[in-house]
């Protein structure tokens, strides 16, 4: 019998889900069932195919697609009728978004969101894309026609979808093995310098970035740039990295009103964003900004970062102290609509004067650059102009109180261990390199946040926390960035507990995603949902894979605790991913940063003495200012900080005051120089350690 489709009042199983994106589709005609057992015994009971939609709360082209199929009741009625219909977060499901996202790639050679998959309900693919209009244009087949042939084609032929499927999941199975699972390769140096000449390639000398529109910021990409030039003293290197965060920060990606980074630019100058914005890269983007301020000294990066952090701490954190998700590019169904501005709008909010004046400043025109209104930029703008715009502070601050007022865009309330953990890791670092305290409580109370709610009484990490509810067993990234966040914590307050929680984290992170046949981590763990196989992966795309983060972070504990293992450890999973590094060296840069590292010698300093005196506090000032990003710092507090770190850390034991003095101490393989009692001596050092590298 014909199911007709529900009124718009009547809500679907979407409304118990926690999820905003499941959220925003409650409330659809399509009877929607989250992914589980009841959607696929529905499947298998009635006969039907699963038609699987995943995206995000903040997704334009998700949105799109809802309004015209997912809200329209023809569709619906298609859907409900003869398919079995399942919504996913892939922010909160990415191991499902993974898989189908590699069937829609292997396909079609594409990608993106929403994803639209087709499938058996034994969770085999037959069929993938991504967004699909209603009707056909745009060269692409309407949904609703797509909708009827398949249905036809599940009448009719359905032992053949059914091999079909078969056929697609072994070939994706075995393109997944032939990547993730190859081995025996060794990251050579040559690897690493055919990244940095695809880099130097491909670099726009005009505008930053590389490659044609769509530019992406991609802030490993940058920090590997950085490392290379720490490394091997390239200066082109250096300025591809300094240009190109130069061109961002003038850009229209960047929120020169409200701060904070859009996910993208469509345009090469990176002025016209796609005006989502994101946990993580804005999290990536500051420690990219903080590690340049580090070896240039230029204010505008250091400003770049602070300006990303007063927007994450105004707009971004929970009361409890954890951080959201993300901002949709859309308000009142329009992209860009809370952002952009004409003149009058401005000059009615600062007057004529100084309304002008903002507008020549920020390239505000009549005729606009978007759509017939201007995104604020300086993408033209000469280093004194940049200065001249900073100095319109308070108009910027009227401006932004009058931007409050429109109808704001969507916030992903949702908060995310792994996202956390690099924005918690960027905080870190900001503390200790802008020597804002701010910035390092901020980073405390979310770490703690994070251990509280988001971790089990067992040790177990979950992925997701949202209205009181924390769920989700997490995944290899939850607990890689989590521990980078422990270290960078660790580095910048010397305090046991953050390197203490790092290693325990560690050692969940092995039990339950190391593979201990070939090398490398799983994307989730023995304990999840065991899906229709099981990636590993070690591209560097949006973010870092786990894989490559994990090699930093080993090489980070290994300097600090003095432990091989977790050295030999990093240098398998570079063996388990080699030949997949070897052929593509440009989408695995987070893992050749690993790579530079792993070359090196181990060094690290540490710093000994009271905190309360003004010369330890110096010489922390001194080791930390500096950009030595194969290296360890250890800052060892006399006291119960010092007893405690001796249990995780014994070869500090013989390292002491010298006369009652704060003392630095200088290391290379473990094997340390004469140590010092003043920061003017360690900078010394310090600089000789530099120049040996």
């Amino acid at each position: 019998m014909p199911v007709t489709a529900k009124s718009s009042d009547q809500p679907n199983r979407l409304i118990k889900e926690k999820s905003p994106y499941l959220l925003q589709h409650a409330y659809n005609p399509v009877d929607w069932y989250p992914w589980g057992e009841e959607a696929f015994d529905k499947a298998r009971t009635e006969n039907k195919p699963i038609f699987l939609s995943i995206g995000y709360s903040t997704c334009h082209w998700c949105h799109v697609m809802e309004r015209e199929s997912f809200e329209d009741e023809e569709v619906a009625d298609a859907l409900n009728n003869n398919f079995i219909s399942i919504k996913v977060d892939r922010e909160e499901r990415p191991d499902i978004d993974h898989i189908y996202m590699s069937v829609c790639q292997a396909l079609t050679g594409q990608g993106g969101w929403p994803l639209t998959i087709f499938m058996t309900a034994d969770n085999k693919p037959f069929y993938a894309g991504t967004y699909l209009p209603k009707t056909s244009r745009y060269g692409r087949i309407g949904f609703l026609e797509l909708l009827d042939r398949i249905h036809e084609m599940w009448l009719e032929q359905q032992d053949e979808v059914n091999d079909s499927a078969e056929r697609i999941l072994s070939a994706v199975k075995e393109a997944f093995l032939s990547d993730a699972e190859q081995g025996e390769s060794g990251i050579l140096p040559e690897t690493v310098h055919d990244a940095y000449e695809q880099f130097k390639y491909t670099f726009d000398r005009s505008y930053g970035g590389f490659g044609s529109a769509p530019k992406f910021p991609s802030p490993h990409n940058l920090l590997f740039l950085m490392r290379y030039w720490f490394r091997y003293g390239n200066e082109v290197s250096l300025d591809m990295a300094v240009e190109t965060l130069k061109a961002i920060y003038k850009g229209g990606i960047h929120d020169h009103i409200g701060f904070g980074f859009s996910r993208y630019s469509v345009d090469n100058k990176w002025l016209v964003p796609h005006f989502e914005k994101m946990l993580y890269d804005n999290a990536l983007l500051a420690t990219a900004y903080l590690e340049c301020y580090q070896i240039t000294g230029l204010p505008l990066m250091s400003k770049a970062a602070e300006e990303i952090f007063e927007y994450v701490l105004r707009e971004m954190t929970s009361p409890e102290g954890g951080f959201y998700s993300a901002e949709d590019a859309d308000s009142e169904g329009v992209e860009g609509k809370y952002y952009v501005w004409t003149p009058d709008e401005v000059i009615s909010v600062l007057g004529e004067e100084k309304g002008r004046e903002f507008c020549l400043a920020y390239d505000i025109t009549e005729q606009g650059n978007f759509e017939g209104k201007s995104i604020p930029n300086l993408v033209n703008a000469s280093d004194e102009d940049i200065d001249n715009a900073h100095q319109l502070y308070e108009e910027r601050i009227k401006l932004l109180e009058a931007r409050d007022e429109r109808s704001h865009p969507h916030k992903d309330d949702k908060i995310l261990t792994s996202w956390n953990g690099m924005m918690i890791a960027a905080l870190a670092m900001g503390g200790r390199i802008l020597k804002d305290s701010s910035y390092l409580e901020a980073a405390e109370k979310a770490w703690h946040f994070i251990i509280e709610q988001l971790q089990r009484e067992d040790g177990r990490l979950l992925a997701r926390y949202r209205d009181g509810e924390a769920a989700i067993p997490g995944y290899a990234d939850d607990y890689a960035f989590l521990i980078w966040a422990g270290i960078e914590l660790f580095e910048t307050t010397g305090r046991a507990e953050y390197l203490e929680k790092a290693i325990e984290l560690n050692d969940g992170l092995m039990k339950l995603f190391w593979d201990e046949e070939k090398g490398g981590l799983f994307l989730y763990g023995t304990d999840s949902e065991q899906l229709i196989y099981r990636p590993k992966e070690i591209y560097d795309g949006a973010t870092p894979s786990a894989n490559s983060q994990t090699v930093w972070n080993w090489l980070k504990l290994s300097g600090i605790i003095g432990n091989q293992e977790y050295a030999d450890r990093a240098d398998q999973i570079l063996t388990a991913f080699g030949d997949s590094i070897v052929n593509q060296p440009r989408g695995s840069c987070h893992a050749l940063s690993g790579a530079m590292y792993a070359s090196e010698s181990n060094r690290e300093v540490v710093i000994v003495g009271r905190e309360e005196d003004k010369e330890f506090q110096d010489m922390v000032k001194a080791a930390q200012s500096n950009y030595y990003p194969f290296s360890v710092t250890i800052l060892c507090k006399e006291g119960d900080e010092r007893r405690k770190l001796e249990l995780l850390i014994p070869d500090i034991g013989d390292k002491g005051m010298l006369m009652g003095k704060a003392t630095a101490y200088v290391c290379v393989d473990f094997a340390c120089r004469e140590p010092v009692t003043s920061a003017v001596e360690l900078s010394r050092q310090l600089e000789e350690f530099r120049h040996q590298l």
